[in-house]
């Protein structure tokens, strides 16, 4: 019953292209006669389109009767349009949290996705942007979100998609200075510690003490800027009170410090380190070996999916406004919920919209390709037959992942507008 049931859809579609099904009867003659006929390619079973470890799992060229190098390209799309479409519907879910916080918060109506949550966040910021009035200031103070990838997922990756890869010799690099991990030597670059410590850079964080740089709070001192109530529009020269900084810092930083030098790392190392990372993740493009284009649309979406990001930390300053509640309603729910739409603005933002259009191409080349990969099949008369199978159980996850890249552009670039939208003056 479980065959008969993923042969179904094939089944039918087989039917309306083939005259001898057609006219097979209620008895089902032609059926066998065209199974026989093409040595098990018609009326076979199809992949879970679901489970992309079962699409790696499944045997194309034994199922479709097709070569080797048309079932790998098969499997590889299949695979690619799986993980792309996972990807674009995490990143989709994120920011309709993200900015539909927003627009909660701010009065707007609930989006029905990321796009639309995040366009209807942008008038709700722009309408009580409006109400501060135009002697209001607006000062965004942002930590960027990092976001990385283990370079060990597309190791592996690559290894299972491409033959020529397995057995250990996929080696994977990271664009250059972009490598983090545990540095138990000297890091050369950004230092992320574990807990507050002293920095010989610039800190971007929270400081303990006197700083000279951008403060999103209240800058007891000297502010070469005009001094609001609660920000600095310039350089403080003092303690930062009640927000983030960026600049240096004569104490204690919490946060990320970009050195100066080659310095020892209690933490989180990105850039370079005087001996081998401990747990190697890429924060910018992670770069496999030579593999079809096929499997490095797979696995790049396989990596973006598993990437993690450390939030974005976002410090918000108003003054001179005319509302005061409504003031304070923008500065509350750009803090709490500008983190999210960071992660995709900035964090994923490049990346993930390079992967989603190179992963497009790859997918329909595959989808265009089902004909030509049918002709490999050992019975050529049949081949239309074959490609009607195919079209039947993957054509449908083909057309789910071209259209989920063109979701992962329009999240990408709504998401920046959003940022924005939130940083310009309310002028």
């Amino acid at each position: 019953m479980n065959r008969f049931r993923l042969s179904a859809v094939p089944l039918a579609m087989l039917l309306l292209a083939s005259p001898m099904l057609a006219n097979c009867g209620a008895g089902g003659a032609g059926l066998a006669e065209a199974h026989k006929a093409t040595g098990g390619a018609v009326g076979g079973s199809c992949p879970d389109v679901k489970d992309v470890n079962a699409v790696l799992a499944f045997d194309f060229a034994k199922e479709f009767k097709i070569n080797a190098e048309a079932a790998a390209k098969l499997k590889a799309g299949t695979a690619a349009a799986i993980e792309l479409k996972a990807f674009a519907d995490k990143v989709d879910a994120d920011l309709k949290i993200a900015c539909g916080g927003i627009g909660k918060d701010l009065g707007a109506a609930e989006g029905k996705d990321g796009t639309d949550a995040c366009n209807l966040a942008i008038r709700a910021i722009n309408d009580t942007k409006a109400k501060l009035g135009a002697k209001a200031q607006l000062g965004l103070v942002i930590k960027p979100p990092v976001c990385t990838a283990d370079v060990n997922v597309m190791a592996d990756c690559a290894g299972k998609c491409d033959a020529k890869l397995s057995g250990g010799k996929a080696k994977v690099e990271c664009e250059p200075g972009k490598l983090s991990g545990e540095c138990s030597g000297k890091c050369e670059g950004a230092c992320e510690a574990k807990a507050a410590a002293r920095c010989d850079g610039e800190c971007s964080g929270s400081c303990d003490a006197e700083v000279k740089g951008s403060c999103s709070g209240n800058c007891n001192g000297k502010c070469d800027g005009k001094q609001g109530k609660t920000s600095c529009a310039g350089t403080c020269e003092g303690k930062c009170e009640g927000g983030t900084v960026k600049g240096e810092c004569k104490g204690k930083c919490g946060g990320s410090c970009q050195l100066k030098a080659q310095a020892s790392c209690d933490g989180s190392c990105t850039g370079k380190c005087s001996v081998d990372f401990k747990e190697p993740r890429c924060t910018g493009e992670v770069r496999p070996p030579e593999m079809s284009a096929d499997c490095k649309a797979q696995c790049d979406a396989h990596v973006s999916g598993k990437m993690e990001c450390r939030p974005a930390v976002v410090g918000v300053a108003i003054s001179g406004a005319a509302d005061a509640k409504a003031a304070e309603q923008l500065k509350g729910s750009l803090e709490k919920n500008m983190p999210g739409v960071l992660k995709v603005a900035i964090g994923m933002g490049e990346r993930s919209a390079k992967m989603a259009l190179n992963g497009k191409a790859v997918i329909e080349g595959a989808q265009g390709s089902v004909q030509e990969i049918a002709k490999t099949t050992g019975h050529p008369a049949e081949a239309t037959l074959i490609a009607g199978r195919i079209t039947a159980c993957v054509g449908e996850t083909f057309t789910g992942a071209i259209a989920a890249a063109g979701s992962v552009k329009a999240n990408v670039d709504v998401s920046i507008n959003v940022r924005a939208s939130a940083s310009a003056s309310t002028r």
